[in-house]
């Protein structure tokens, strides 16, 4: 089946979306890229809510948005992950976790059954409900020749470190969140992210400052663990600058290696890179001085698109009746199938549930991970 995958990550830069053809083969899903691509996110959608009307009319914007993006393209499913405006964790737990963009909406635009809302159940299950890029890296990765870490960089950066010994995957800490934050105060609103990487190139790490920042009990926590920006945003970066006068391009400079630092600690092997983050070259550059990374493009899935085609994985296997988490990467109690379903215009019609449990994932015809790009070293 055709599944369209939606998805608007922390940053809150674009609607990303993507378009998979897929398949089940006993224990194997085949997934072919179709197509994948970027669209403005609104403007007036970008701000808080502050009430339940504006909470409201905020789930009401982003799923009209989203069904304004998915109806552009054919598919006969859409799954939406779609935007994240709270993640509740504490003490180690988290205790809830919300995402809006209203599935109504985006089922009467295009017609088609929404799957959606794939984290609570994780959560009630005693997980994390993230990340849930661990689905498709796990599976993915599988076979791969030697350990490997896959790479995402949104606002918050997650890894998933396959080797024989199984799979663990968490939020590292901030992907651009910290980044974006100081952008927007340093420029008084005028630019919300630091476009290639401009003035962190221009600066120089601010050595105590980086040291207050690594000083963040996050990262000592063990896994599994996530975090988000209600921890990485704006007054967090005030409280732990208090006091220091340092100029902009090093302030984003010292932000850079905190995410570049913070990553490399916890990848091992090949690094297999996608998001947002990979557009930015000061941190490429950073990142790269620390491990072997690689844009995911190489291994058959567009760095731009993974978080896409992740949202269109996990819907099929909602809609196939087959679990979408990874327990050790999650938390979770146990495997659990994921998200709800939205009618479109006619009854759905499920198909008969799977029943063999899906152990890998090919990307295009015959592509194994490694196929068309160098393998990893042992």
């Amino acid at each position: 089946m055709r599944v369209i995958g939606l998805i608007s990550g922390t940053s809150m830069d674009a609607i990303d979306v993507a378009v998979a053809e897929l398949s089940l083969d006993g224990p194997t899903v085949h997934l072919e890229p179709v197509e994948h691509a970027e669209h403005p996110f609104p403007e007036e959608l970008r701000g808080p809510p502050t009430s339940a009307a504006e909470l409201c009319a905020l789930d009401t914007g982003l799923g009209r948005a989203f069904g304004d993006v998915a109806r552009r393209y054919r598919g006969d499913l859409v799954a939406s992950l779609g935007q994240t405006v709270h993640h509740e964790v504490v003490d180690g737990r988290c205790l809830g976790t919300l995402q809006l963009g209203q599935p109504a909406w985006i089922a009467e635009a295009t017609g088609l059954p929404v799957v959606s809302d794939f984290r609570a159940r994780d959560v009630a299950a005693g997980g994390h409900g993230a990340p849930l890029a661990s689905t498709l890296d796990a599976l993915w990765l599988a076979d791969f020749d030697g350990p490997a870490t896959a790479l995402n960089i949104g606002g918050i950066a997650n890894v998933t470190r396959v080797s024989p010994e199984g799979v663990v995957a968490y939020d590292t800490g901030p992907g651009n969140a910290l980044m974006d934050a100081a952008m927007t105060v340093l420029t008084g609103g005028l630019r919300t992210r630091d476009t290639d990487g401009e003035f962190a190139r221009r600066g120089r790490v601010h050595e105590e400052l980086l040291d207050r920042l690594l000083a963040d009990p996050y990262y000592a926590l063990p896994a599994p663990k996530s975090t988000g920006k209600e921890h990485f945003n704006r007054s967090y970066l005030d409280r732990v600058a208090g006091g220091l006068t340092i100029q902009a391009e090093d302030f984003l400079a010292t932000l850079t290696e905190l995410t570049a630092r913070t990553v490399a600690a916890e990848c091992e092997g090949v690094v297999i890179g996608s998001g947002g983050g990979m557009r930015n070259p000061a941190l490429v550059e950073s990142l790269r001085r620390h491990v072997d990374l690689r844009p995911s493009d190489e291994f058959g899935l567009p760095a731009d698109g993974k978080e896409a085609y992740l949202a269109a994985l996990l819907g099929f296997l909602t809609w196939h009746g087959l679990p979408a988490n990874v327990p050790s990467a999650t938390g979770a109690a146990g495997p659990r199938p994921l998200g709800s379903i939205t009618p479109g215009r006619v009854p759905p019609r499920l198909p008969e549930p799977a029943v063999t449990a899906v152990r890998g994932l090919r990307i295009g015809r015959h592509r194994r991970p490694w196929d068309g790009g160098p393998r990893a070293r042992t």
